[in-house]
């Protein structure tokens, strides 16, 4: 079985919504993860938002645009009376559902339920399609079998077996259509897999069912090895491993949810990274082993970094010391993504800035402490294990003209990141891309 993931990007018109099944058509029994139609969980934050602030107004604006975005949708999607009108109830339904939160005391239970409307139209509405031009296929409820625990994390065991009862049920149907994005929680509430969820529906499901491939179709030819946006001449990458792609979709190639790796990482479920636009590009494949030892395969850069240095005479030769900085950061619940040491001082990141002047108070008992904001992650990805040499030289050199706050190099065998500010990424990028490739 095959799993295949579509974004709000393949969905961002009737036509594209129609162009699916041509891609998906096959005689492989399959299902297919969908999120949102492009725009529309934007516009569900605004809502959710507009609520949470007592503006009705100004959510019911947004709801009305919206909503004339999917009446025009469905009037290209439909050509039977029959089809117009199922699928004129079904929007008229998840409004009106939308509309009633705002009766009610607005908490984040009701902000997930808005969230989870676009994925609930989307499927819907592909199903609908599909069945007006004789296709058979059937909704799977995410709902149903997608669960997290209390901790946010999936529980692999429940979606597999939930998961297989449901297709057990149709064992003659060979299409099969879920949800991205949306789950249930512990308490059996409606909640999310956050922000480019589906890639972690669709990997979760590979994994949860030993799928043979799970593709996610996306609008660029697969993972490229520089960011195509600002350098001219990338190249998509036609093999890489699993640990080499979760650096890079960590470190900013957003073409990929960070979190979507590794379930199939875990459970060895090759991943597929495709074009709707060109179908029959090659995309990047991603598997245990990528296609050669050595040697670097992209660069990748994440902004919107905070850089923390802590400089205290108290840490020489003192224990305990990093533990207790990064007691800090847990009570806040605030992820470090980079950090180096010295014999008195401390250098690390984060990219959450929430409870950033609540962290800084108590690092400052401590010792001294300052803060970098505009900063830039570049991240160098490849098989950089200790039998290789001379990568991290060639890295260094093509950045020797740029201010350096960061270096970090040996955490991991497959990356090497450099921190710098937000203004000379676009260079830094450049030059990179000019002396590795």
């Amino acid at each position: 079985m095959r799993i295949l993931k579509f974004g709000g990007t393949s969905l961002a018109t009737a036509e594209r919504m129609k162009a699916l099944y041509q891609i998906a058509k096959s005689d492989d029994r399959q299902i297919i993860v969908l999120s949102a139609v492009s725009g529309t969980t934007n516009a569900l934050v605004e809502i959710s938002e507009a609520f949470q602030h007592g503006k009705k107004e100004a959510a019911d604006a947004i709801i009305k645009e919206l909503r004339l975005k999917y009446n025009a949708f469905i009037q290209e999607l439909f050509t039977t009376e029959k089809g117009l009108e199922n699928g004129k109830e079904l929007i008229d339904y998840h409004f009106k559902l939308i509309a009633s939160l705002s009766e009610q005391q607005f908490t984040p239970v009701e902000e997930k339920v808005i969230l989870a409307q676009g994925e609930l139209l989307s499927t819907t509405l592909f199903h609908f399609y599909l069945t007006e031009i004789g296709v058979k296929s059937r909704l799977l409820p995410a709902l149903d079998f997608m669960k997290i625990d209390e901790d946010n994390e999936p529980i692999i065991d429940f979606i597999k077996v939930k998961l297989q009862e449901l297709l057990d049920k149709d064992k003659d149907c060979q299409l099969f259509i879920t949800q991205g994005f949306i789950c249930r929680n512990s308490f059996g509430e409606i909640d999310n897999l956050r922000r480019g969820g589906s890639d972690y529906t669709a990997s979760l499901i590979g994994a949860a069912i030993q799928a043979d491939e799970v593709q996610i179709w996306t609008d660029i030819d697969g993972m490229h090895n520089n960011d195509p946006r600002i350098v001219k001449g990338t190249k998509p990458i036609a093999h890489i491993s699993f640990n080499e792609a979760a650096e890079l979709a960590y470190f900013g190639a957003k073409i990929l949810h960070p979190q979507s790796v590794f379930p199939a990482q875990r459970y060895n479920v090759p991943v597929r990274i495709l074009d709707t636009l060109v179908p029959e590009a090659p995309g990047t494949t991603i598997r245990a082993e990528g296609a050669i030892k050595g040697g670097v395969r992209a660069i990748a850069a994440k902004d919107g970094i905070t850089a923390i240095r802590i400089h205290s005479s108290r840490m020489l030769l003192a224990y305990g010391f990093l533990r207790r900085v990064f007691e800090v950061f847990e009570r806040y619940k605030t992820p470090i993504d980079m950090i180096t040491t010295s014999e008195v001082a401390i250098s690390l990141t984060i990219d959450d800035t929430k409870h950033l002047q609540e962290i800084k108070k108590e690092l400052e008992d401590f010792g001294h402490v300052e803060v970098d904001y505009d900063q830039t992650i570049v991240c160098v990805v490849g098989d950089f294990s200790s039998s290789t040499h001379g990568y991290t030289s060639r890295v260094l050199d093509a950045v020797k003209h740029l201010p350096i706050r960061m270096i970090s190099y040996g955490g991991s065998e497959y990356n090497i990141s450099l921190l710098l500010n937000t203004s000379d990424k676009v260079e830094a990028l450049k030059s990179l891309h000019t002396r590795l490739f």
